[in-house]
């Protein structure tokens, strides 16, 4: 949910219960498992957190310290959440990236994504707020303005687009608009995203297991390789053709889900 003092409070407790193991969830909250257990022998278990400029591990065959886990690819969904959106849109030029302000992996994928961009053209618009009523002052006064300058709302791999507040504003935004929005599938009330791309959060659980269960075995979990988890791609075809969009079959086919 979000919520980084209560998880803050949580880990305390953890430490101070001299626990076996703490497996954490997602990444911010992975960052302040591995500072509040050093100098302790409680090993640290992640999954779906970025590993690309958190600091979490020293690298992925040689984690380092007592931590490893599954590892998000946020980079590399990124880089197929925007690719989606241009076939999906051939025509845009300028996409708009709102994300919560501040929050760590996002450095490592706008930095994956601006090359890519630029090549194909394409301006990256980033939007860095701290709740949904900036996100809502802030199309609020490009819906005034005589044009609105965006082609495409682009989620990457962060809290803020996903919570409900703050999609129900972008996805009124875009519904009124028809601007297509997606890159993480959501929808709330009557607003939807056109399409996905993550990690499928069961699978990444039983890519975690055996890593724990070495890790109770004597393992250290330092030693232990971090493994990366795959992405699946979801399109919502009724909400695409809710935004005029024709979806290529080729599009269709690569999709791991079709919502019709």
């Amino acid at each position: 949910n979000f919520e980084p003092e209560r998880e803050k409070q949580i880990l305390r407790q953890f430490v101070k219960d001299k626990v076996d193991l703490i497996f954490t969830f997602p990444t911010e909250v992975s960052m302040f498992a591995k500072a509040v257990t050093q100098g302790t022998d409680i090993p640290v278990l992640f999954a779906f957190a970025n590993i690309e400029g958190t600091g979490l591990v020293e690298s992925v065959r040689k984690p380092g310290g007592s931590i490893t886990g599954v590892r998000y690819p946020g980079p590399d969904i990124a880089v197929k959440r925007f690719e989606i959106m241009l076939e999906l849109v051939p025509e845009a030029k300028r996409m708009w990236i709102p994300y919560q302000r501040g929050y760590p992996i996002v450095a490592s994928q706008m930095a994956a994504l601006r090359p890519v961009a630029n090549s194909a053209g394409i301006t990256l618009e980033e939007f860095p707020a701290d709740d949904a009523a900036e996100l809502q002052a802030e199309l609020e006064k490009r819906a005034a303005a005589d044009d609105i300058d965006m082609d495409a709302i682009l989620f990457v791999a962060e809290p803020l687009a996903v919570t409900p507040a703050a999609f129900a504003v972008m996805g009124r935004f875009a519904a009124d608009h028809q601007v297509p929005i997606g890159g993480a599938l959501i929808s709330v009330g009557d607003y939807g995203s056109i399409f996905g791309v993550n990690v499928d959060i069961v699978n990444t659980g039983r890519q975690a297991a055996p890593l724990a269960d070495k890790i109770l075995q004597g393992t250290p979990a330092g030693s232990i390789p971090v493994v990366s988890a795959e992405s699946f791609f979801e399109i919502n075809y009724t909400v695409a053709q809710e935004f005029g969009l024709s979806v290529p079959e080729g599009l269709l086919s690569r999709a791991d889900k079709v919502i019709r």
